[in-house]
C-alpha cells in the first residue's frame, strides 16, 4: 500500500491527538503515513510532536510525523482530514455559557444547540468553510473530511452543503450509551447489539437485542432503576425513557439542555440533575472542568512522554471511529458505525437536507449508510425541533444575517421556553458583542448592536449570584471534590 496523507486540525489537543493517532497505527496497512499536525500554537504542536515521533521511535514504525501552523501546507495531498477544534477557545466558550445564563438559560455544555451552541456554531462555520476551501485546492482529489468538531450537526451541514467538501462527522456518544445499556443487562462483549438513528446528541437506541433476544421498554427501564449509579446520575434520561420508549445516547447533562421542559425552571433543575460529576447536568459543568483542565497536558506531560516509549497495543484500539473507518476504506474490512450525513431519505421521517447520525457500513467503496428506518414518533418531533434550529443557524452563519440568527435563537426549544422575544434579542446583541473578534460575518451588525445594548431596557441577573442559587458554586464543588480525595 503506498503511503498517504492524514491531516489533523487543532492537533493541539493533545490527549485527543494522541488516541487518534495510536489507533491509527494499532493497524498494520496504516503504518507507512504521514501525519500532518497543524494547529494555532506552536508551543502544544511542539508538546504533540515529541510524543508521537517517541511513539514512531519505540515502536520502529516507517510513519512520518510534520507539524505547522500553516494550515494550507498541512492540507497539501491530504487523502484524510481530520478537525477537533475550538474556535475561540475557553475564552469565546465562557460567553455562551454566561451570558445566557444572565437571562435564565442555564445550561450543562451549551456546544451543541441552546443559545451556547448557536453562537458556537457561528464562530465555527467560517473557519469549517476556510478548511473545505484548502482542501478543495490543494488536498488529494476527492480527499475525505472527518469532522469531529462540535455542533457537530452545523460544522457537518456547512462542510457539505457549502464547503462542497465529501465530508462524515464523527462523534462517540453512541458507544457511550451502549456501554452503559450492556453494563445494566450484564452483557458481555459481543452479546449487545443495537441501532441508534436520530441526529448528533439527540440519537436513540430504536432496537436493542441481548444475544439475539429484544430487550423493551419495560425491562431497560427496570434495569436502569436497579442500577445503583446510573438510577441517580441519569434521573432525566431516565425519565424520557419512561416517556418516549426509547433511552437516548447522550448523558444527562447534555440532553436536559435541547429539550424544553428540564431546566426552565431554577428551583426543579436539581430534581434532574446529579453533582457527582459535571456531565450529569452541572450548571456550565463543562465550562468547569475545562477550565479546570486546561493544562493537565503541562503538569503531566512528563509521564505522557513515558508512555510515549512503550509498544502501541492493538488490544487498547479505543472505539473512536475514525481508525476504523480508514481501515475499512484503505483495505475493504467492513466497518459498522454510527456516522452524522446528510440524510437524503435514510430516516424517512426526517427533513432530507439534515444531518443525521444513522447507521452506516464502510468498505472500499466508501460509507454506506442503511436506509428506511422511521423513528418513534415522539423522537422525530424532537429532532425536528432542533434540526429546524440547526438550519436557521446554518443559514445565518453563512449569510451573516443577524435577525435570522436571533430567530434561530428564539426558535430553540430551551430559550422559548425561558425567554421573552425581547430578551433573546437582547441577549443575541450581547453575545455577538462579546464575541464580535470571531464572528467576521457580523462585523457590519456590531456597532448597532452595541447601540441597542446601551439603550437596553431588559433586566438581567448576575450570572455568578444566579448559579449559586440554583445549584452549588463551582468554589463548593471544587471543595468537596478535594475533601473526598483526601479522605480516599
Amino acid at each position: 500500500m503506498s503511503r498517504f496523507k492524514i491531516a489533523i486540525i487543532g492537533a493541539g489537543s493533545i490527549g485527543f491527538t494522541k488516541k487518534l493517532f495510536t489507533d491509527i497505527l494499532s493497524v498494520p496497512e496504516l503504518q507507512d503515513v504521514e501525519f500532518a499536525l497543524t494547529d494555532l500554537s506552536e508551543h502544544n504542536l511542539g508538546m504533540i510532536k515529541t510524543i508521537l515521533d517517541r511513539i514512531v521511535e519505540a515502536n520502529s514504525l516507517p510513519t512520518r510525523v510534520t507539524a505547522t501552523t500553516d494550515r494550507r501546507k498541512a492540507l497539501e495531498g491530504a487523502r484524510y482530514i481530520i478537525s477537533c477544534v475550538r474556535v475561540g477557545g475557553l475564552g469565546a466558550y465562557a460567553d455562551d455559557i454566561r451570558i445566557p445564563l444572565k437571562y435564565g438559560v442555564d445550561q450543562c455544555v451549551g456546544d451543541t444547540i441552546c443559545a451556547g451552541g448557536i453562537l458556537y456554531g457561528q464562530r465555527n462555520i467560517p473557519v469549517i468553510l476556510d478548511f473545505c476551501k484548502d482542501i478543495r485546492e490543494v488536498a488529494e482529489p476527492g480527499a475525505k473530511f472527518l469532522n469531529y468538531a462540535n455542533p457537530m450537526a452545523m460544522n457537518t451541514w456547512a462542510a457539505i452543503e457549502y464547503g462542497k467538501v465529501d465530508t462524515v462527522g464523527l462523534c462517540h456518544g453512541v458507544q457511550h450509551g451502549a456501554e452503559q445499556i450492556a453494563e445494566i443487562l450484564g452483557a458481555k462483549e459481543g452479546e449487545l447489539d443495537y441501532i441508534c438513528s436520530g441526529i448528533n446528541h439527540q440519537t436513540w437506541f430504536i432496537d436493542v437485542r441481548l444475544n439475539g433476544r429484544k430487550v423493551g421498554k419495560d425491562e431497560l427501564v427496570a434495569a436502569f432503576e436497579a442500577h445503583p449509579v446510573f438510577s441517580k446520575q441519569e434521573k432525566l434520561r431516565i425519565d424520557v425513557l419512561k416517556r418516549f420508549g426509547v433511552y437516548s445516547t447522550e448523558s444527562n447533562g447534555h440532553l436536559s439542555e435541547y429539550l424544553p421542559w428540564y431546566r426552565k425552571r431554577p428551583d426543579e433543575i436539581t430534581k434532574w440533575i446529579d453533582m457527582s460529576d459535571w456531565i450529569h447536568g452541572e450548571t456550565g459543568g463543562y465550562l468547569r472542568y475545562s477550565t479546570e483542565t486546561r493544562n493537565w497536558f503541562e503538569t503531566e506531560y512528563p509521564q505522557l512522554l513515558a508512555a510515549a516509549g512503550k509498544p502501541i497495543d492493538p488490544a487498547k484500539r479505543s472505539n473512536e471511529h475514525a481508525s476504523h473507518i480508514l481501515e475499512a476504506l484503505e483495505t475493504g474490512r467492513v466497518y459498522r458505525g454510527h456516522f452524522n450525513v446528510k440524510n437524503n431519505g435514510v430516516i424517512t421521517n426526517l427533513p432530507a437536507d439534515a444531518i443525521i447520525e444513522s447507521p452506516g457500513f464502510v468498505d472500499r467503496f466508501g460509507i454506506n449508510m442503511v436506509s428506511g428506518i422511521t423513528l418513534p414518533e415522539a423522537c422525530a418531533a424532537t429532532c425536528i425541533s432542533s434540526i429546524n434550529v440547526q438550519r436557521m443557524s446554518v443559514h445565518a452563519a453563512i449569510s451573516g444575517d443577524i435577525e435570522l440568527l436571533k430567530l434561530a435563537v428564539l426558535h430553540d426549544p430551551l430559550v422559548g421556553a425561558i425567554c421573552t422575544p425581547e430578551e433573546v434579542w437582547q441577549m443575541v446583541d450581547e453575545m455577538v458583542v462579546a464575541q464580535a473578534e470571531w464572528l467576521p460575518q457580523y462585523a457590519h451588525a456590531i456597532d448597532a448592536a452595541k447601540e441597542r445594548l446601551a439603550r437596553a431596557t431588559v433586566k438581567t441577573r448576575d450570572w455568578k449570584g444566579a448559579a449559586r442559587r440554583e445549584v452549588r458554586s463551582i468554589e463548593e464543588i471544587r471543595q468537596e471534590k478535594e475533601a473526598m480525595r483526601a479522605a480516599g
